[in-house]
């Protein structure tokens, strides 16, 4: 399931303190009643459009989980695993990619690319699979997956004179490429093999594919050679031919003991000259050296191509990311009406509305109107947070009562979570 807002505004980001919200639960609304969504940071943030993919119930779509193919050729021309990516609500925002390395390997230059190992993306490691988890909180997730096939592979890919084998991997890109600052967010774990990559990330490509210093990137990357713990942040680019960038990147753990393997809920808030990443509603790195600044695209992969970021995965070793859900609020060039002003000016929020304050994942909530104040449903007493939104904390002045199935879970001192 897809849920989207339409509202017709440009650009409106605004940085201030954080204004901490009442106790009264606010009424659930749609995206149509909402002219911008207020985030919840340690400063605020104010957006124009709403996504919400869900893929917690396709049972429709979840079959036994596709074998993978034993040729690069045959990888790159798989078809779908399902009728979901053939849909409206999967095609009209998302593009697979087939795209391989070869041409990159042929220019032997490893101040551009060092991967030792042929990789094909390809529509075969993209499916839908059925939970078997305990207190699962849906009955399906979305899997991306890399498998490194053989050396005994009876294909070589598209003249490399590979030895070792090849890896194939996934990538899916958003079909919109003005992204131009957001909130991006999902619910997911990595498992598998030392030797992968799974990241989450916004990406504008250099003019030209050897102009590396060009890109604009912010990454999240879970590397599977790490600690189970560790989770990388970085603006691209990190590296050039002389060195890596040590100001543009960051390594840190995952809070209150959770590794990379356990269900997270990972947040990039991309907001003018400024990254910031949160791991279940802790903010584990804040980086403005290079922020990205132009419009972009939003993309999520799994990958393995022996290089030194990777690292080389085992023969027959296969790694994953499974997600239950990916939602964000975003600003895009491509949306037609009047740019409001400068980053402080929220004018034409008639009606603000939050995901943050929710108490049902992916349904916004309205919380301010043009009638002034904040506009509670119910009593004080009967607030409540969604499953996975913060309960408790130091400064927190917030709803403290979970909702029905979920209980308030102390994560670090300034943030407890509805597990």
């Amino acid at each position: 399931m897809v849920t989207m807002s339409t509202w017709p505004w440009g650009l409106l980001v605004t940085t201030g303190y954080l204004i901490n919200l009442t106790f009264a639960a606010y009424p659930l609304t749609t995206d149509a009643n909402c002219h911008c969504y207020k985030t919840n940071a340690t400063s605020t943030n104010y957006f124009r459009q709403h996504k919400f993919f869900d893929f917690r119930n396709l049972q429709q779509y979840a079959n036994t989980p596709p074998n993978p193919i034993s040729t690069f050729e045959e990888n790159a021309a798989a078809p779908p695993t399902s009728s979901y990516f053939d849909s409206n609500q999967w095609k009209d925002n998302w593009g697979i990619q087939t795209w391989n390395n070869t041409e990159l390997m042929r220019l032997n230059n490893t101040d551009v690319n060092d991967a030792t190992v042929p990789m094909v993306n390809s529509f075969n490691n993209i499916y839908i699979e059925r939970s078997y988890d305990r207190n699962a909180n849906g009955q399906t997730y979305l899997v991306m997956r890399t498998v490194r096939h053989s050396l005994d592979g009876p294909s070589t890919p598209y003249g490399s004179n590979s030895s070792s084998g090849f890896q194939s991997s996934v990538e899916f890109e958003s079909k919109l490429t003005s992204y131009q600052f957001l909130s991006l967010r999902m619910l997911a774990r990595t498992r598998g093999s030392p030797g992968a990559v799974t990241a989450m990330f916004t990406y504008r490509p250099p003019p030209q594919p050897q102009q590396l210093a060009l890109v604009q990137e912010a990454d999240l990357e879970i590397r599977t050679q790490d600690p189970p713990n560790f989770v990388q942040y970085t603006n691209q680019p990190a590296w050039n031919s002389t060195s890596d960038i040590k100001e543009a990147t960051r390594n840190a753990s995952m809070p209150s003991g959770k590794k990379w393997s356990d269900w997270a809920f990972y947040r990039m808030d991309w907001t003018p000259g400024q990254s910031t990443w949160f791991v279940n509603g802790a903010e584990a790195s804040k980086i403005n050296f290079q922020a990205p600044r132009n419009p972009s695209q939003v993309m999520f992969n799994v990958w393995s191509d022996g290089g030194s970021w990777s690292g080389i995965m085992g023969q027959g070793g296969k790694a994953e990311m499974q997600v239950q859900w990916i939602e964000m609020v975003y600003n895009s060039t491509e949306a037609s009406g009047p740019v409001t002003g400068p980053w402080g000016d929220k004018k034409g929020c008639a009606n603000i509305c939050s995901i943050d304050e929710t108490t049902q994942l992916g349904t916004p909530v309205l919380i301010s109107n043009p009638n002034g104040g904040n506009p509670p449903a119910n009593p004080p007493n009967s607030c409540t947070t969604a499953k996975y939104g913060q309960c408790n904390g130091k400064n927190w002045n917030g709803c403290k009562t979970c909702a029905s199935g979920s209980a308030c879970r102390y994560q670090n001192d300034y943030y407890s979570q509805c597990l």
